[in-house]
């Protein structure tokens, strides 16, 4: 027979919110620890990315705090310890309708933003803290919070706070709670670095290992394609033109803003996230992507752990990670919840040794192929549909960022030059005079920008920053408009 979440014992009003969720059948992870979760017992859990760990510590951290009492000013209930920003406030956004469900209050702490907010809800009370472990210490020494009314402290993701070498602070907060309160271990792998603190902190602790993070996610397909360092791009427009969300994962942070900008000068449109971004940035990219305004997100490691979209169809490694713990949690962003899903690993001639390491250590066979051309049918296979690029997208200050508009149909300009001259003019089927440059497709017209001469363009149709650049090597003034709805028509001055 099906378990379900009555089986397991789940409250009433949780079951409500996680029906109401259309979170039916309880995962493999949440099946085998909530009986004991919810009966207060320390608990280690292992399962791997996507399988459903938030909502096997969320439902017994809310269902037990929901028995009694609120928190005092500056002293929360429960402590959530996570390694990034992002995965804080994906656990979060889990956790509050649960929480509310209860009348329970939530907030997050980490760094990139300011505390003033993060204070003032400290001082209001907050049963559910969901911290990253340096701003929680920051605040801690400053005396906005105290942990010595913590009943049950999770440790979300603890392979990947030892990654970061976050385990000295985590050692300090734990501890700081009191030692009679329930404490929940949840990591993907289990190492030496995690059996110190279960053995320091946890109190008898039931072991549950209902995913292995070492095996190939089911319906998971893993392809490596070998391919000459000048094809790498071509190839990675080709792939992520495809119907879908694709993730994309680079080593270096300037790799991953150089990649996103490559993909967006192509017509992908595609959104970067990674360590040198401020929370803003971060929040409006991770936001473009699950609305789909981008459909590509190319990101650094860190993100590998934070990012909880279950329709990502595809995962490219653009450069093969550094170790096979890191593959296997990049992968873990395809394939979730049952759902199928690709993973393909772009390699280079010098890098066969090592991803051939990689893949045996990450207990993978993955089908390699060599592709000599953008044409190989093996990209169709691998990201099937019709190839599509609507353009890049234009992030404007303060907002999300936003797709080129207009009304479509046209074709490709052409851009003419004078001796001597950067720019000229360009014209054309156009969505708007964008930049000056090739226009997209639509109607209007653009010119001037970047010339050494005067000139002057607009758009019309969408007038997507439609700019018009005045005299001198980029600089000068200049003015641009566009109508039918355009992006930040912009006029500029003074040297670029």
């Amino acid at each position: 027979m099906t378990t379900t979440f009555a089986d397991l014992g789940v409250p009433a009003n949780l079951l409500a919110v996680l029906n109401g969720n259309n979170i039916t059948t309880p995962t493999p992870i949440q099946a085998a620890t909530l009986p004991d979760s919810l009966a207060g017992k320390d608990l280690l859990g292992r399962g791997r990315t996507g399988s459903g760990k938030t909502y096997a510590f969320a439902v017994p951290v809310v269902a037990r705090l929901a028995a009694g009492g609120r928190a005092a000013p500056r002293r929360p209930r429960a402590l959530i310890l996570a390694p990034t920003r992002e995965l804080v406030s994906q656990i979060e956004a889990t956790l509050r309708p649960l929480a509310d469900a209860a009348g329970l209050r939530t907030h997050t702490v980490f760094g990139g933003v300011g505390q003033g907010p993060q204070v003032s809800a400290l001082k209001n009370g907050v049963d559910i803290l969901i911290a990253c472990p340096g701003r929680l210490e920051d605040l801690i020494n400053q005396s906005h919070c105290s942990l010595a009314d913590v009943q049950i402290t999770v440790l979300d993701e603890a392979d990947h706070m030892a990654d970061l070498g976050f385990l000295p602070a985590v050692r300090r907060l734990l501890g700081q709670t009191p030692t009679n309160g329930q404490r929940m271990l949840f990591s993907a792998t289990l190492d030496n670095a995690i059996d110190v603190l279960v053995k320091r902190f946890l109190v008898k602790p039931v072991i549950h290992q209902a995913d292995s993070a070492q095996s190939p996610v089911a319906k998971m397909d893993h392809h490596v394609l070998h391919v000459h360092r000048d094809l790498r791009v071509p190839v990675l427009v080709d792939l992520t033109s495809a119907p879908g969300r694709t993730i994309v994962f680079t080593r270096t942070k300037h790799g991953a803003k150089a990649l996103a900008r490559q993909l967006n000068k192509s017509g992908v449109p595609s959104v970067d996230l990674h360590g040198n971004l401020s929370q803003g940035a971060r929040t409006r990219n991770l936001e473009a992507f699950h609305s789909g305004t981008a459909t590509t997100l190319v990101a650094t490691d860190i993100a590998a752990r934070g990012i909880h979209v279950d329709d990502v169809s595809l995962v490219v490694h653009a450069d093969p990670p550094a170790e096979h713990k890191a593959y296997l949690h990049r992968s873990g962003r395809t394939a979730r919840a049952g759902a199928a899903g690709t993973v393909v690993t772009l390699m280079t001639q010098d890098q066969i040794g090592d991803v051939r390491a990689l893949t045996r250590a990450a207990g993978i066979k993955p089908t390699t192929t060599k592709v000599d051309a953008v044409a190989h049918p093996v990209l169709k296979e691998l990201a099937p549909g019709e190839r599509s690029l609507p353009g890049g997208i234009v992030p404007a200050a303060g907002t999300a960022p936003s797709r080129p508009q207009g009304s479509g149909g046209g074709g490709t300009g052409s851009r003419s030059r004078k001796p001597g001259q950067r720019g000229g003019s360009a014209s054309g089927s156009a969505r708007g005079g964008n930049r000056g440059g090739a226009p997209k497709a639509g109607g209007g017209s653009g010119g001037g920008n970047r010339s050494k001469g005067n000139g002057s363009g607009n758009g019309s149709g969408g007038g997507n920053r439609a700019k018009s650049g005045g005299s001198g090597r980029r600089q000068g003034s200049g003015s641009g408009s566009g109508s039918g709805g355009g992006h930040s028509a912009a006029s500029f001055s003074g040297r670029r």
